[in-house]
């Protein structure tokens, strides 16, 4: 099979359409034995840059957030709870901190569930998709149908941010 990765023009776009257009692309990841796990992306959720109060560039450029920072096409990670690694993805171009946070992926609904199943950790924090040997994302032919809703568990953004309608599901 000829491998198809998403390149630095796909992650280089508004997060509004990124987020989206990642639906039923096939999220890759190899493991230290050599396995892989081939599966579609089911929902995401967009963030998008400072002005977004539920983004965590919200509050500026922080250690926390520097990958944000970088073009399109990084991997930014992050522990909540003290036991689960968020998985998302840098888009839009360099300097302007906006990411997809992967909420779902075939078999596995929940951002944390998702980070579990990968074997995440903070070593994936700024993983280049577009060369990683460890986790990237190919395109598909899949066209799937989808649904919008607004994004979980962020009222502390405040009702206009908590309100958007950022939230992407495969039907």
């Amino acid at each position: 099979m000829v491998e198809t990765r998403l390149n630095s023009t796909f992650f280089n776009r508004d997060v509004l359409d990124v987020a989206p257009d990642l639906l039923g692309k096939i999220l890759v990841r190899k493991f230290d034995d050599g396995t892989e796990l081939r599966v579609a992306i089911t929902e995401t959720e967009a963030y998008r840059g400072e002005e977004d109060m539920a983004c965590h560039a919200s509050k500026g450029r922080t250690p926390r957030t520097e990958i944000m920072y970088h073009e399109g096409g990084f991997v930014y990670v992050y522990l909540i709870y003290g036991m689960y690694w968020m998985l998302n993805v840098v888009t839009s171009e360099r300097g302007n901190p906006c990411a997809v946070l992967i909420r779902g992926i075939e078999g596995f609904d929940g951002p944390g569930k998702v980070g579990r199943h990968l074997q995440l950790d903070k070593s994936f924090y700024g993983e280049n998709l577009l060369d990683s040997d460890r986790l990237w994302i190919e395109d598909s032919t899949i066209s799937p149908s989808i649904s919008t809703s607004k994004r979980i568990g962020i009222n502390y953004a405040g009702e206009l941010w908590s309100g958007k309608m950022w939230r992407f599901r495969i039907q």
